[in-house]
């Protein structure tokens, strides 16, 4: 009688006590999206992945020139946790707050959505932009 081969690897035992520490209880909660911050011309950029998050479900704030983007992913399939054999796809609430690197015009404030990349603009304050001043010769 012969038998497959089985993979033998020195981490064999300890796999099932990884997964602990991989699913754990844990899972499913709350998430801190990344974000990048950036400057072009007047504005402010900030753009941060949101993959599945309904953008009229997401809110937008700026105060005091720190902005916070918050909102819900919603899990679509019924699936059993007991039917994963890995989840990584961070479902739940979320919030993201940063302070912005200069004053801003927090009333002009754009934001749009495309391909699950969330765009705000926000444009700069007037007092940061800079001003050239002409030297008069007398």
């Amino acid at each position: 009688m012969r038998r497959g081969l089985i993979h033998w690897s020195p981490n064999f035992p300890f796999r099932d006590f990884e997964k602990i520490f991989e699913e754990g209880p844990w899972d499913g909660g709350d998430f801190t999206p990344a974000m990048d911050v950036y400057q072009e011309d007047d504005n402010v950029i900030v753009e941060t992945p949101l993959p599945g998050v309904d953008p009229e479900k997401v809110d937008i704030t700026i105060e005091n020139d720190v902005l916070t983007i918050s909102g819900q992913t919603e899990d679509q399939k019924e699936i059993k946790r007991e039917d994963y054999y890995r989840r990584e796809v961070r479902k739940g609430s979320f919030s993201r707050s940063v302070i912005l690197p200069m004053s801003v015009k927090a009333d002009q404030a754009e934001a749009h959505s495309e391909k699950g990349i969330l765009k705000v603009v926000i444009p700069k304050a007037d007092e940061v932009k800079p001003k050239k001043i002409a030297v008069k010769i007398k």
